[in-house]
């Protein structure tokens, strides 16, 4: 009877003990992600987590915002800037890892006008008269002293002659998805976004494109920080999957570097 009692009180230990310990906590990682990314990197995170188990928790801001985060110690593993200027801000910081630095995407500047409006194939060129185009409202646009799309954006104006007319107009927001809602709502009756953004928003459509000479080249570059977990490479290297690639191409970004299995 004894001995009875004792197997059963040690079948229920065992059972408590297996109880008390904690579950295997799945692989996760952060990436801090420029806003104008989102859609598509929603897609690509959802195809990765399905093939690998890693869950990723995406934070999207502007590039220059999340920069200043990840210097003020915020815990990412993977950072995808808009532009070349904020991903050399943390690597002069020595807060990304160097050589995982790979320019993964590009996009373009694109002005949209609200769908319904009769604006439609204005020609960007030498002498674009923006602020004409505007009348008595105003020109959406990100930060222009330092967003990415707004950098681009002022970068283009001064090229094309239009920036000493545009500036009084300008209605800045803090990144390209919150000037995309302005003229989406109706707010202004114009604005600056990438084609990528105009092409997720049903309310707006693209009225014309900024030369390439015009501007930088939209580049979006991606790195693992300096504090990032093992499965941050695992991540990278889906974004430069064939699978990845079809996700960024159907949101209309162009590949940059040549896809790996």
């Amino acid at each position: 009877m004894l001995g009875r009692m004792s197997i059963c009180l040690c079948t229920i230990l065992g059972l408590l003990l297996a109880a008390a310990q904690p579950l295997a906590a799945q692989e996760a990682i952060t990436v801090f992600a420029a806003a104008s990314m989102k859609n598509a990197l929603d897609d690509a995170n959802a195809a990765f987590t399905k093939a690998t188990g890693v869950k990723v928790t995406a934070s999207y801001a502007a590039s220059s915002a999340l920069a200043k985060q990840i210097e003020q110690g915020a815990p990412a593993d993977v950072f995808l800037s808009a532009d070349l200027q904020w991903m050399d801000y943390v690597a002069e910081r020595k807060l990304i890892k160097p050589d995982t630095r790979v320019n993964l995407l590009g996009n373009r500047l694109v002005l949209i006008a609200a769908a319904d409006s009769r604006l439609d194939k204005v020609e960007i060129k030498d002498g674009f008269d923006i602020a004409g185009l505007a009348g008595d409202g105003r020109i959406a646009v990100a930060d222009v002293r330092a967003v990415p799309a707004g950098l681009y954006a002022k970068a283009a104006l001064e090229k094309l002659g239009a920036w000493k007319a545009a500036e009084p107009k300008l209605a800045m927001a803090e990144n390209v998805r919150a000037t995309l809602a302005f003229v989406a709502r109706g707010e202004t009756p114009i604005g600056i976004v990438y084609e990528t953004d105009a092409k997720v928003e049903p309310k707006v459509k693209i009225v014309g494109v900024f030369p390439d000479g015009s501007h930088p080249p939209v580049t979006y570059p991606v790195a693992a920080t300096a504090t990032a977990k093992n499965a941050a490479a695992r991540y990278r290297a889906f974004l430069r999957s064939g699978d990845a690639k079809a996700i960024f191409e159907k949101y209309g970004f162009s590949i940059l570097t040549k896809p790996v299995s």
